[in-house]
């Protein structure tokens, strides 16, 4: 994917935020072949830009998602409760630097993210306030109980590139994600990596964005997958997840299974995966 990145021009980080920081956004993904990437990138609009950093245009991300031990979280995502949230800490590899945030549900299905600078990847007890506000805001029941109770659940590792694609016809530019290297990694060790799948997430307003009508022009359409819930869905196989069935049948079912390197943290599996993990 290197080549078709070259191609482009460049952007930073406040410029891309200046003209399309998007918190409040409709996202669409799709799972794409990664051979098939480079054609899709050639067909981009004039003026398509991807986020550089020190050079780099393709940046490692680790995100640590917290759940509760009812894997709340997850059972929001899976049966499409209208007051669903997630909460997990993200970090930026290459350029530095980790954001507490939390994503919650907005009017039309947009989803609202808020974010704030943190230290590492644990929740202290400013970083369960805020969480507790965030969520209470957001209508979830019982906000204050469920921040206190969330624990580490499941770690994401990735390398992303950033594009900002032109607006068109009055539309304001739009944000895409394409993630490589795709690797998860539960507590206890197991870990799935999907090296011949590709992510790719739009990020546009209440009109579709570029890339979208450029994926759909190669016959890609989106597919209803979540990086934590199909996640966590593809390695423990008894936890529900008839909604993102058709994915982990036809894209996480040619993952590669294998144990990651003991963490320095405990490692007890979620509760409601125990049993399976036995």
């Amino acid at each position: 994917m290197t080549a078709p990145l070259a191609r482009l021009g460049s952007v930073d980080l406040d410029e891309l935020n200046a003209e399309a920081e998007l918190q409040t956004r409709v996202d669409r993904k799709y799972i794409v072949p990664r051979g098939v990437v480079a054609s899709v990138l050639a067909d981009l609009p004039a003026r398509t830009r991807v986020l550089e950093i020190d050079g780099e245009r393709s940046l490692r991300y680790a995100s640590q998602y917290f759940d509760t031990p009812a894997l709340d979280s997850y059972y929001g995502a899976a049966q499409g409760r209208r007051h669903r949230f997630k909460v997990r800490a993200r970090t930026y590899v290459d350029s530095g630097g980790s954001f507490l945030e939390v994503k919650t549900r907005g009017g039309r299905s947009a989803t609202v993210k808020n974010r704030v600078p943190v230290e590492g990847d644990a929740l202290d007890d400013e970083a369960v306030a805020y969480a507790t506000d965030l969520l209470a805001d957001a209508g979830v029941p019982g906000a204050g109980d469920l921040a206190a109770s969330l624990e580490p659940i499941l770690v994401t590792r990735y390398r992303r590139a950033t594009l900002l694609l032109p607006g068109a016809d009055g539309t304001d530019p739009s944000r895409a994600t394409i993630d490589t290297e795709l690797t998860w990694i539960a507590r206890g060790g197991r870990m799935l990596r999907l090296p011949a799948s590709v992510i790719v997430e739009t990020k546009s307003g209440n009109r579709t964005g570029a890339l979208d009508r450029v994926l759909w022009r190669h016959g890609h359409r989106p597919a209803t997958v979540s990086k934590y819930g199909t996640g966590l869905a593809a390695l423990y196989a008894a936890l529900p997840a008839h909604k993102w069935r058709r994915v982990l049948t036809r894209d996480f079912a040619a993952g590669e299974a294998g144990q990651a390197p003991p963490p320095t943290t405990r490692t007890t599996p979620p509760a409601t995966a125990r049993a399976v993990a036995a």
